[in-house]
């Protein structure tokens, strides 16, 4: 009898290994990293593209040349020039700085910010935590993209408004999916040693805690950045975001749509492309993030 049972037993530890080495996991895995790499690389090259604007455009994105106004695909200008003369290869890159920069930083804020409160709110008990919560619920209650165009409206015009404005809103999110998470990764045994170890609380809060919740935040703000760069675009589309004459997305699709009536699409076109491979590489990138963190729990 203990004969027969080691054979079953012997087999099946085989047969897992075999499974571990070519089953679905490592295929979802790889399918995950495979996400990753191409948001990277497609966002990369945008972000080097954008970075080295310099070395790529000889050419002022707010300079005018009426007598170069709205110019074809040429080699002096690779994608023309708009009604005032402007090069769209200069706008377009110079344009992205702004926009990506205000878009991260809106949501790199948020998430710190969001991710200790909500860390706070589900670690600790009594009024603090329920302070943190019913802010958040004030928050959310109002309209997002309302509530964003409201606070524009008030500060003014500009990157900084548009950073201070998402800033103000969007944390409301990292702190509900933070507290979720330390709710459930409080009563954990590591943390309940650290407890009887003598440590304070603070110092398990932020050595411990946040480090392990991090990451689900973190894949919310792929998707966020996207978010973001959407909210900038529009309002300056509609006048209210980044002062011209600096270069911006959203400004250039407006400029350009006076012109669509004529069959003149690039000035409009170009722009939305990037948006949208920009938009691509960070849901690949999120994606890929959700999909590794679920093989690994």
């Amino acid at each position: 009898m203990p004969e027969s049972k080691q054979i079953p037993v012997a087999q099946a530890s085989k047969d897992y290994a075999r499974i571990k080495l070519t089953g679905s996991k490592p295929r979802k895995r790889s399918h995950a990293n495979a996400e990753i790499v191409i948001g990277c690389v497609l966002l990369g090259i945008i972000a080097l593209m954008i970075i080295a604007a310099p070395l790529l455009t000889p050419y002022d994105p707010t300079h005018q040349s009426l007598r170069e106004a709205m110019l074809g695909f040429s080699a002096d200008h690779p994608l023309g020039t708009d009604q005032f003369g402007r090069d769209i290869w200069a706008r377009l890159l110079y344009g992205g700085r702004i926009d990506l920069f205000v878009a991260v930083m809106a949501v790199f804020t948020p998430l710190v910010i969001g991710t200790i409160l909500g860390a706070i709110a589900g670690y600790f008990d009594g009024p603090v935590p329920v302070v943190i919560m019913r802010l958040a619920d004030l928050v959310s209650s109002f309209p997002f993209y309302v509530l964003v165009i409201v606070l524009v409206f008030v500060l003014g015009n500009g990157g900084t408004s548009i950073f201070i404005a998402i800033s103000a809103v969007s944390w409301v999110p990292y702190t509900r999916i933070a507290r979720g998470e330390t709710l459930v990764l409080r009563d954990r045994e590591f943390i309940a040693s650290c407890k009887t170890s003598g440590f304070s609380d603070g110092w398990v809060l932020f050595r411990h805690v946040i480090p392990n919740i991090a990451s689900q935040g973190i894949v919310y703000a792929m998707s966020d950045i996207v978010i973001n760069l959407g909210i900038i675009v529009t309002l300056s589309y509609f006048g209210l975001g980044i002062v011209p004459p600096t270069p911006d997305w959203g400004q250039m699709m407006n400029d350009g749509q006076q012109f669509l009536a004529a069959g003149i699409y690039s000035l409009t076109v170009i722009p939305t492309i990037v948006i949208v491979l920009i938009s691509l590489a960070l849901s690949f990138i999120g994606d890929g993030l959700a999909n590794v963190l679920k093989v690994r729990r």
